[in-house]
């Protein structure tokens, strides 16, 4: 049996803390400032903290492996087992051409790839993550993206920044759920809490994701939309979380700033459109069919020519545009139906799997058993295999062979094995830091900074999504920690609590897990130290003004938010 020790090295919390935030920062550094590709980065950081985990914290080797091995095993289900699925689907659009259509059925909506972004990655996204969360709006929202003409990188990074607001109730708020559970507090009031602080997230978002589409051009000449988007979505997610359901708090908002927009849009619209200011390019130019038809096809985004197939449908007669989002909205449909109530039933039954994982034996330092060294496989109700229905329903609704779709099954694993690389390591890294105490050192250090601690709470949660890449992981992690640092230095646990959950959703967007998802998603695997580049500045700046909202809420400043 091994136990967790706070204190290591010398005997000394903060020496302890230093040393446990190296794997951490090799990999910052090595993507951030010698732009090293993610998986050479993930590999070096998960070395090191293995290191670490024998050298100073006295883990046995075997142990340590094993915790390896066990984040390895989650990054590839279910967080790969998403990715693989909805990159199938997408090519499964590209090859048959509807992808193209899908493409002109948003222009038709608006011309304005500003007003695009706040649709597609913003507005849908919080639908997706509402239902599936794991990476999967990312992963989809950015092929979106693209199929309107974000240029690849640019489209990466405003799916990634757009993920912040809806994290902490996604996945029909698990995350929430998750801290409840783990910290005995009230889910209503966790909830409550929550949404009096992620909708002031959600009212900056739009207005950066137009900053990142258009620069100081695009927030001039299209800030209405952008403020109506954040204000619609801020509004109707503090009202749900408060006053209707936690669980359901992102689809009402989704679904409110989704309709404030399109009615905003039949009365205004931006006077210049971003596309007549900054033309874009397609991930790879368009290629010209033979001169018997004067169409063409759709290159896949990873440039095999294997997979390359039929010429694309001509402009949509009636119907065509609902048979371009038919696999999106099957998407949205499958996850709905495994929320109602006999199907949620079943799945939570037969479609779980609970076990210890081998080889482990691990107490934290208080005595208790670590929570990580159990793990729950989702093989039924997972993300990836309701992705993975909603892409054979796909095959059939446009009467793909099933030796097209295995053939673009197999460019999609071809497209990602580096991705595979990168994440493995990453959740590898997590559990290491995890299971042997790195990761309760570092935030055991932060709470001891007495009511000060306020300020830092947030920082904790971010810092747990940034290892982890999921808030419900961060809140398993940090949520008890948060509650008795609350005790200890009188502030409110349900403060805290729910700003360990809100602080994390700044830190998905620089999780290297979820940067490997949004470089594979636009089809530039090894690009991550570039995106993580592009959204370090806005987590952390946003983070920065997010622990000062806490600390104030602690406060009689603004106390009265919290009542």
């Amino acid at each position: 049996m091994y136990r967790q020790v706070l204190d290591p090295l010398a005997g000394s919390l903060l020496w302890s803390a230093l040393c446990a935030s190296l794997p951490l920062l090799t990999m910052f550094v090595l993507l951030g400032v010698f732009r090293v590709r993610a998986q050479i980065a993930a590999v070096a950081a998960l070395a090191l903290a293995l290191a670490l985990a024998v050298l100073v914290w006295d883990m046995p080797v075997s142990q340590a492996l094993s915790s390896a091995a066990e984040g390895g095993f989650y990054g590839l289900f279910p967080v790969l087992w998403i990715l693989v699925n909805a990159l199938w689907i997408y090519r499964l659009t590209e090859i048959t051409g509807w992808f193209a259509v899908l493409r002109r059925s948003f222009r038709s909506v608006s011309t304005d790839q500003r007003v695009q972004g706040i649709l597609i990655a913003f507005c849908f996204g919080a639908l997706i993550e509402a239902l599936a969360g794991f990476g999967a709006p990312v992963a989809i929202t950015a092929v979106m993206l693209v199929a309107v003409g974000i240029a690849p990188l640019k489209a990466a990074t405003v799916a990634l920044v757009a993920n912040t607001a809806p994290v902490a109730f996604g996945s029909m708020a698990v995350p929430l759920t998750t801290l409840a559970g783990v910290t005995g507090l009230p889910l209503d009031e966790l909830g409550a809490m929550a949404g009096r602080q992620t909708p002031l997230i959600a009212v900056l978002i739009p207005l950066v994701l137009v900053f990142l589409l258009d620069g100081r051009r695009g927030v001039r000449e299209s800030w209405p939309v952008a403020v109506v988007a954040g204000l619609a979505f801020g509004l109707a997610q503090f009202v749900s979380a408060n006053y209707i359901s936690v669980e359901v708090t992102d689809i009402i908002a989704g679904v409110v700033a989704l309709a404030a927009v399109l009615g905003f849009l039949r009365v205004w619209q931006p006077v210049q459109s971003v596309q007549s200011v900054q033309p874009v390019q397609p991930v790879q130019p368009v290629q010209p069919v033979q001169p018997v038809q004067p169409v063409q096809l759709v290159q896949p985004v990873s440039g095999d020519e294997s997979v390359r197939e039929e010429p694309l449908p001509e402009e949509p007669a009636a119907g065509g545009a609902l048979m371009a989002f038919a696999p999106y909205l099957i998407i949205v449909a499958l996850f709905a139906l495994t929320q109602f109530g006999p199907v949620k039933e079943w799945l939570g039954v037969h479609g779980l799997v609970r076990f210890t994982w081998p080889g482990l034996d691990v107490e934290t330092a208080t005595g208790q058993p670590a929570g990580a060294m159990t793990f729950k496989l989702e093989h039924l109700k997972a993300a990836g295999t309701i992705l993975l229905v909603a892409g054979l329903l796909t095959t059939a609704l446009y009467r793909i062979g099933p030796g097209r779709a295995a053939k673009a099954y197999g460019a999609t694993l071809h497209q990602l094995r580096w991705t595979f690389v990168t994440v493995t390591s990453v959740l590898a890294l997590a559990w290491v830091m995890n299971l042997s105490g790195q990761t309760v050192t570092l935030g055991t250090a932060l709470a001891r900074t007495g009511t000060a601690f306020a300020l830092f709470s947030p920082v904790v949660g971010w810092l747990g999504v940034a290892v982890t890449g999921s808030d419900t992981s961060s809140n398993s992690l940090f949520g008890v920690l948060q509650v008795t640092a609350a005790h200890r230095t009188g502030l409110d646990p349900v403060l805290l609590a729910a700003a360990n959950s809100t602080g994390g959703v700044l830190g998905k967007m620089l999780s290297p897990q979820n940067l490997a998802v949004a470089a594979a998603s636009i089809g530039m695997a090894g690009s991550e130290s570039v995106i993580f580049r592009k959204v370090l500045g806005w987590s952390l700046g946003m983070l920065a003004v997010f622990a000062v909202l806490v600390y104030l809420q602690s406060t009689p400043v603004l106390g009265w938010m919290t009542v």
